[in-house]
């Protein structure tokens, strides 16, 4: 399996997904030492939430980032820790950043999020269609 893989004492998981968030207004303002330092608190947010950073980019006005995680977290929690913690620091090490962006909101409201794996839909589906075929006592119960 994955070298991403982790295991709990009665899991085994693969969960993986690609984030993306741009700045409030699309301003491109991840530029040099902004851009540097907005990389490394992602990185710090990455490791404080025991994530696993498989590719990411940081671009002048967003952010791509492919992660793997734990079952027990939620996206949602972790696109808020990210944003969170980031838009705060930056802006206190970044005094310039205040003229732009008043009311202390620094990364637009929303993100998307797409699931990632190393099986297709296809592969899953074949997998379930062989499951459909009755064992010998009967006994699958098919959902649709």
């Amino acid at each position: 399996m994955s070298e991403y893989q982790r295991r709990g004492s009665h899991t085994v998981s693969h969960l993986s997904c690609h984030i993306v968030w741009s700045t409030k207004y699309r301003y491109k303002v991840l530029k040099g030492e902004i851009q540097f330092r907005c990389r490394d608190l992602l990185i710090q947010v990455c490791e404080a939430e025991e994530l696993e950073i498989l590719k990411g980019v940081v671009s002048s006005d967003h952010v791509h980032l492919h992660i793997e995680y734990s079952p027990k977290q939620s996206i949602s929690f972790l696109v808020k820790q990210l944003k969170g913690r980031s838009s705060r620091k930056l802006q206190q090490e970044f005094p310039q950043l205040g003229k732009m962006y008043w009311g202390r909101h620094f990364w637009a409201t929303g993100y998307g999020v797409w699931s990632t794996g190393n099986i297709t839909d296809e592969m899953v589906n074949e997998y379930l269609e062989h499951h459909r075929k009755p064992d010998s006592d009967n006994s699958n119960f098919i959902l649709e």
